[in-house]
């Protein structure tokens, strides 16, 4: 007969004996295999898999992942080694022990996924090597090969159970591989738990139940192929949109940059002609900046703008909020009216400017001005309202600054003129002056 590899899995697994040979009975036949050569040859994969996703872990240390699927195969490895050195060691470290620490290398395995996504081991990643162990040790079990076989495909379906649960840990929407990975897994689980129940139900001699669990073993070999392969697809496209996260994010503020900001015009517009509203972009510009990286030196000036990007977003509706250089920041927005494009400017004018900016070393105190320019969704242009909103921002600078100048439909459709006007759109009234405008009010209805 030729080699059957499945088989020589299985045997690997619950420690068969490495020169015991079965010859054709009348109840079949039983494949000839060499265990200690397939023993040697997953030993020196899952080494090598280890090596180099240890190597992966040193070179970025915050993906604990790595190291924990690298701890996976060498554990598994090792298991293996034990396992193969039958007749050389005592049974207990070749098979309860072997067993045991090959499924605590697919414990291994939970606990990378997990931590690929940042979450806290479970208690459930250890299931597998306590299943082995609660049942290995029990006189029925230990002493009969097909028992031994039910129990480890117990423990394994467990084990891939825990890594379908772990799978689906992560964002199933955003990362629609962790589905199909999910999947490999679920089918593993099941299959090795369809094999325990039919060996359990059947009761086969100890030849069909090497052959059985051998046909179990190539097709759970298959399934961990798939999922691996799976699994860099995942890690691939996970470092794909981290470095396009990179080209659409300014590095200091970690707010959206000006390719980042625009990418998003077209879904406001959209949204805004869906819901009636109108698209508003907001230009900010913090006063005398170049005063700030003079005075206190450009360390402080990088801690304002970070504070001021940090706090401006929370009030940018869906956050698209961006820094288009230097000191100039912009936002977009699909607003009812007027009336709210400015009560959102002014909320972010008046919670700047109320806390000067601690910078560690000095309290430094910064305001900023704000132009708005309004259109239509169905009028609105992107570059038409930017160069309505800047010419807002030149006549907020023009008004003595700290304060919010708006650009109506009107104004914003019209062309721009030659020369900058320091006096055109609407100046909106800071809420000092409303305060002050009601005080005298009071007294002159009191004076009345």
């Amino acid at each position: 007969m030729p080699q059957c590899s499945g088989i020589k899995k299985v045997a690997n697994f619950l420690g068969k004996d490495a020169g015991q040979q079965k010859r054709p009975t009348d109840e079949g036949f039983a494949a000839v295999f060499n265990i200690a050569t397939g023993l040697a040859i997953w030993c020196s994969e899952a080494m090598t898999l280890a090596l180099v996703l240890f190597v992966a872990w040193r070179h970025n240390v915050r993906n604990e992942a790595y190291l924990y699927w690298g701890f996976g195969f060498l554990l598994t490895g090792i298991g293996f080694a034990m396992i193969s050195l039958r007749g050389q060691i005592p049974s207990v470290l070749s098979i309860e022990a072997g067993n045991a620490i090959a499924l605590l290398g697919q414990s291994a395995w939970v606990a990378g996924f997990l931590a690929l996504e940042h979450k806290r081991i479970e208690w459930w990643a250890l299931l597998p090597p306590v299943i082995w162990l609660a049942g290995i040790f029990l006189p029925w079990v230990n002493d009969d090969y097909s028992n031994r076989v039910v129990l480890y495909n117990l423990a394994s379906a467990t084990g891939a159970t825990a890594l379908a649960m772990a799978v689906a840990a992560g964002d199933m929407r955003r990362e629609r591989t962790r589905v199909k990975l999910m999947g490999v897994f679920v089918i593993q689980g099941c299959l090795c738990f369809g094999s325990a129940l039919t060996m359990a139900l059947t009761l086969p001699s100890e030849i069909d139940a090497t052959n059985l669990a051998g046909a179990s073993a190539m097709a759970s070999a298959f399934l961990l192929t798939i999922a691996f392969a799976f699994t860099c697809r995942l890690i691939m496209e996970r470092s794909e949109r981290h470095l396009r996260a990179l080209t659409l994010t300014d590095a200091l503020t970690g707010v959206l940059n000006r390719r980042g900001l625009l990418g998003y015009f077209g879904a406001i517009q959209e949204r805004a002609h869906i819901e009636q509203r109108q698209v508003a972009v907001m230009l900010f510009d913090l006063d005398h900046f170049k005063r700030v990286n003079d005075r206190f030196g450009h360390q402080s000036g990088d801690a304002v703008l970070t504070a001021f990007a940090r706090m401006a977003r929370q009030y940018i509706p869906n956050n698209i909020f961006g820094r288009m250089g230097g000191e100039e920041f912009a936002a977009f927005a699909d607003v009812a009216d007027q009336t709210e494009a400015e009560a959102i400017a002014e909320a972010i004018r008046t919670e700047f400017c109320r806390l000067p900016v601690s910078t560690g070393e000095a309290i430094v105190p910064a305001t900023v001005s704000i132009g708005i320019a309004l259109a239509s969704s169905i009028e609105a242009n992107i570059d038409k309202l930017i160069s309505a909103a800047d010419r807002a921002l030149y006549a907020a600078k023009g008004a003595g600054r700290n304060c919010t100048v708006t650009f109506g439909e009107a104004e914003t459709a019209a062309p721009a003129p030659a020369t900058p006007d320091n006096t055109a759109g609407e100046l909106v009234p800071t809420v000092d002056d409303q305060v002050e405008a009601l005080r005298r009010m009071g007294q002159l209805s009191r004076a009345g």
